[in-house]
C-alpha cells in the first residue's frame, strides 16, 4: 500500500525506503511518489524502471543501445491471424511473453501452429491476472538456453562499471533456484562483450544503483 507506506515514513522522519524484492521494487509510481515526497528510493531512478519494466519498451532502447535481442515481433499482438503471421516469420518453436511480466508469468513456448491459439489465450489470460495488463508479445524460443546476467553498478554521476555475471540456468517454472558466479560457460571474450552491452544499456536509460541485465545464451555463446 503506497499511500500508507508514505504516511508512516512522514509521521517517523524516514530518510530513505528500500523496495525489499516485492512488486514495489519495479513500481514505476512507488519510486515516483516517494521522490514527490522527498524520500530517497534505494534503487534506479524512476523513469528507468518505467522503460524498463515494460518488456516491449525495453527491447526498442536495447536495440538503439545496439544490444543483442533475440529475433521476433517487438510490438504487441492483439489477434490470433497476427501472431500465426508472426510466428510463421520467425519459425517454431516461439515463446510468447507478456510485455508487463515478470517471475515466469504470462510466458507460453509454442512449438507446433495448431497450439498457438489456446496459448495465446492463456498466456493472456495470466498476464491480465498477474500484471493487470493482457499485452504481449512474440519472439523466437531460444532451445536449450543459459540464463545468464550481468551484474551492474552506477552512480549519478554517469559512472557504470559491470561486476561480471551469475549463471542462473537452473530454474523452476521460469523461476531461479540457484545462482553460480562466475559461470563456468562463459570465456572471457563473451564475458567481456556481454558486460559492454549490460553498461551500454544502462547508460541509454541513465541508470544509477545496482541492476542486472538479463542475457539468453545459446549453446554456441550467442547471446541475446
Amino acid at each position: 500500500n503506497i499511500k500508507k507506506i508514505i504516511h508512516i515514513c512522514k509521521k517517523m522522519n524516514v530518510d530513505a525506503v528500500h523496495p525489499g524484492y516485492g512488486f514495489l521494487s519495479e513500481n514505476y509510481l512507488f519510486s515516483k511518489e516517494l521522490s514527490k515526497n522527498n524520500i530517497i528510493f534505494i534503487g534506479p531512478p524512476p523513469n528507468a524502471v518505467k522503460e524498463m519494466g515494460d518488456k516491449i519498451s525495453s527491447k526498442k532502447i536495447a536495440l538503439k543501445a545496439k544490444v543483442n535481442c533475440i529475433p521476433g515481433i517487438n510490438k504487441e499482438i492483439r489477434s490470433l491471424e497476427e501472431a500465426s503471421k508472426v510466428s510463421n516469420n520467425i519459425g517454431f518453436p516461439v515463446i510468447i511473453k507478456a510485455s508487463a511480466g515478470g517471475g515466469g508469468k504470462g510466458m507460453r513456448i509454442v512449438r507446433k501452429k495448431k497450439d498457438l491459439g489456446e496459448l495465446l489465450k492463456s498466456a493472456k489470460n495470466e498476464a491480465k491476472n498477474a500484471f493487470g495488463d493482457d499485452r504481449v508479445f512474440i519472439e523466437k524460443y531460444i532451445e536449450n538456453p543459459r540464463h545468464i546476467e550481468i551484474q551492474i553498478l552506477g552512480d549519478k554521476f554517469g559512472n557504470i562499471i559491470s561486476l561480471g555475471e551469475r549463471e542462473c540456468s537452473i530454474q523452476r517454472r521460469h523461476q531461479k533456484i540457484i545462482e553460480e558466479a562466475p559461470s563456468a560457460f562463459l570465456d572471457e571474450v563473451t564475458r567481456t562483450k556481454m558486460g559492454d552491452q549490460a553498461i551500454s544499456l544502462a547508460k541509454q536509460v541513465k541508470y544509477y544503483s545496482a541492476g542486472t541485465v538479463e542475457f539468453v545464451v545459446d549453446k554456441n555463446k550467442n547471446f541475446y
